[in-house]
């Protein structure tokens, strides 16, 4: 039997693509990589703060998010 991943999934985009995502506040809480990026070949979900300074950077692939509302 197999199972489906979400490597297969052709809504979903590779994750950590981009060097700088904007993110609205629907987004959050925000996670890298996140809902709409596939998981199957990145690094573990972490969550970032960026309500306050409306900016991140994610510790593993350096990702750089901005909140732009």
């Amino acid at each position: 039997m197999t199972h489906t991943t979400d490597a297969h999934d052709p809504e979903l985009t590779t994750a950590s693509k981009q060097d700088l995502y904007e993110v609205t506040r629907s987004d959050l809480p925000l996670s890298c990589p996140t809902q709409a990026q596939k998981l199957w070949n990145a690094h573990p979900r972490v969550f970032l703060p960026i309500e306050e300074t409306g900016e991140a950077i994610c510790p593993y692939c350096s990702a750089q998010y901005k909140l732009v509302d």
